[in-house]
């Protein structure tokens, strides 16, 4: 996949696939992004850019490049390959780094308490996932388009689109079925790929993989 320029990426917002920083002060503190963005979709970490946006550069491109080295192959496992691309932007380095969706998933980083522990992509955020979750990631999904086309499913993505994510009851209230039914259909959309669940929320909630 080639490189986006800057400004491709400076006109998004973050997502699933985009996270912007501003410095790697630690390789264990980028780590989960990185599993995250191997066990999801894959995508763009970009280090010089303040939370507003704005372009502040890395202080030193050996250090940024070594930290973000040490994170792949140190603190996530097994390791992710990194690509990455030094790009200028009104006399300032940015770091633009990539890690593809991974064939050797599920991907493990290790948490503030020095656990090792599967992060997926939800919208913005870099998550811990479920045991169900974690199992899923190893295995291979092709997503039906006669299921895409169901009024119900058209409905959750449309409000996804706008919202973080949604729960039985709340999906429920939207398509007025009974929450069982809601229930049933959200953990089918999650097996065929569509969605992620987040069982460690109470309640349960669901989020849009991609």
């Amino acid at each position: 996949m080639a490189f986006p320029t800057l400004n491709d990426l400076l006109s998004q917002t973050e997502s699933s696939t985009l996270e912007f920083k501003r410095t790697i002060e630690a390789p264990g503190r980028i780590a989960k992004t990185l599993a995250a963005f191997a066990n999801t979709s894959g995508g763009w970490l970009v280090i010089g850019i303040d939370d507003d946006r704005t372009v502040k550069g890395v202080d030193s491109e050996k250090d940024v490049v070594q930290k973000l080295e040490a994170a792949s192959d140190l603190f996530v496992q097994p390791g992710v390959l990194v690509r990455y691309q030094m790009v200028q932007h009104d006399e300032r380095l940015v770091l633009i780094a990539r890690v593809d969706e991974s064939e050797d998933k599920p991907h493990q980083a290790k948490d503030p308490q020095g656990q090792w522990q599967v992060y997926v992509r939800a919208r913005d955020k870099s998550v811990p996932a479920s045991k169900q979750m974690e199992k899923w990631l190893q295995e291979t999904h092709d997503i039906s388009p006669e299921l895409l086309q169901q009024h119900n499913v058209k409905r959750l993505l449309a409000h996804l689109k706008k919202n973080e994510q949604i729960a039985a009851k709340q999906f429920a209230q939207l398509v007025n079925i009974s929450e069982y039914r809601a229930d049933k259909l959200l953990q089918q959309l999650t097996r065929e790929g569509l969605l992620l669940v987040l069982d460690k929320q109470h309640p349960k909630t669901y989020t849009i993989r991609k």
